[in-house]
């Protein structure tokens, strides 16, 4: 059986075509997610999809505060 985190890289990798529906489904996505897998399908989501859906991945992942 897949995990979570495989299942939503399938479905992201169907829905790449349309950049709202990546957005939607990378939302939801995150809020499913728990920590550790988020940054993982962050990972994953910029070195597969950071060429072509690069600013839906910097509105969903902002980068971490660098105030201490």
């Amino acid at each position: 059986m897949a995990s979570m985190l495989e299942y939503i890289k399938i479905i992201l990798q169907k829905v790449s075509f349309d950049r709202r529906l990546f957005e939607k489904e990378l939302r939801k996505a995150i809020r499913m997610l728990m920590p550790a897998e988020v940054k993982r399908l962050r990972n994953w989501c910029y070195e597969n999809y950071g060429a072509m859906h690069l600013a839906v991945l910097n509105n969903c992942f902002p980068l971490p505060s660098t105030l201490g």
